[in-house]
């Protein structure tokens, strides 16, 4: 078995993520508030930089096969902080889905592993229908 073991960074950078995620979450709920979903994107960014480090965050969003979702999610946060929050979130979600293709397996998998909601995800059409989607990126 093998163990990871976490920094004090690594930890602070996964809760401003998670919080990040809620204020976010809570933006939307909120009709679209942009200072809530503004603070929710720039502590979702400071979070995944601590998290990975910020050399492998900033090779991440600039490697060349990522551009055209580092350019959505960059000019949805610009239209977020500018006024425009509905675009903003739509263009976001668009980069996002395209930045992070590549982890719905993993995603999947540990979803499998939750309780309640693993068992959603264990059901032969739900399996088969994601287990398509494993080792390729979805095309969008």
């Amino acid at each position: 078995m093998v163990s990871f073991e976490m920094n004090d960074l690594q930890k602070i950078g996964i809760g401003l993520t998670g919080f990040g995620v809620f204020f976010s979450f809570l933006g939307i709920i909120f009709f679209f508030d942009k200072g809530l979903l503004a603070m929710g994107n720039i502590l979702f960014l400071s979070g995944l930089g601590l998290t990975i480090g910020l050399k492998s965050t900033l090779q991440f969003f600039t490697k060349p096969k990522n551009y055209k979702g580092t350019i959505s999610f960059g000019a949805g946060l610009l239209l977020v902080l500018i006024g425009w929050p509905f675009f903003g979130m739509l263009l976001e979600a668009y980069g996002f889905i395209v930045l992070f293709s590549g982890f719905w397996p993993t995603l999947v998998v540990f979803l499998q592993k939750i309780p309640f909601i693993g068992w959603i995800f264990q059901q032969p059409f739900v399996a088969s229908y994601l287990g398509s989607y494993r080792g390729k990126r979805v095309p969008v």
